[in-house]
């Protein structure tokens, strides 16, 4: 696909990398995570630190070259947008058996190589979570996948998406059924900024960046 530019930075990216918005009927700035949505558009990195930016400092009247209003948690609504996608799409997984619950479970899913990426609920102990991460060790120091692992939600948001309770850690199966929600998962993951040292980073850098 065409690269698009980033109205925050001036750099171009795919749009895979980018968040498009459009100005609603009401002038009113409007994320389009689909793209699909009609009218001109714009372009920002798909990520918090680059969004809050772009809405702060005027970035998106400049581009457009024309009066709009932005949502004053136009950052935080993004973020909300990006992990209902994300939940939708682990539901959607779990209806097509491309999900493994429970701890031993995954630990299980993981060392078999059936595991495109793990996800730890936001209460995860550090013993669950270190277990799994051993499992994560071994099948990469016997040359297999790096399989990833993500804490993007709470157990209730967990076990609303998956039809379960006590749902604390969950395996996206590889395949096809599971891409789309991994996709869904990097997209909010980088949202977010990642790893607590990635987010750092990516505000430091959205403060460096230019009007």
């Amino acid at each position: 696909m065409n690269e698009r530019t980033c109205i925050v930075t001036r750099k171009a990216a795919s749009p895979d990398e980018l968040i498009r918005f459009v100005v609603g009927p009401d002038s009113a700035i409007v994320p389009d995570l689909k793209r699909n949505l009609p009218g001109r558009g714009c372009w920002v990195l798909a990520d918090r630190a680059h969004v809050d930016r772009a809405a702060s400092k005027n970035h998106f009247e400049r581009a457009l070259k024309t009066k709009v209003s932005v949502p004053p948690e136009l950052g935080a609504m993004v973020d909300a947008l990006l992990a209902r996608s994300a939940l939708g799409a682990l539901g959607l997984a779990r209806k097509g058996g491309a999900i493994a619950l429970g701890a031993a479970k995954v630990e299980s899913t993981v060392r078999s190589g059936k595991a495109a990426a793990v996800l730890h609920a936001d209460e995860a102990s550090e013993d669950g979570v270190r277990k799994i991460a051993q499992a994560r060790r071994a099948v990469l120091h016997a040359e297999g996948p790096e399989i990833p692992a993500y804490k993007l939600f709470s157990e209730a948001e967990l076990g609303l998406a998956l039809g379960g309770t006590n749902v604390i850690h969950a395996a996206v199966l590889a395949g096809d059924a599971g891409k789309a929600a991994l996709k869904r998962m990097v997209a909010l993951d980088r949202y977010r900024g990642g790893t607590p040292e990635n987010r750092l980073t990516v505000a430091a850098t959205a403060a460096e960046d230019t009007e």
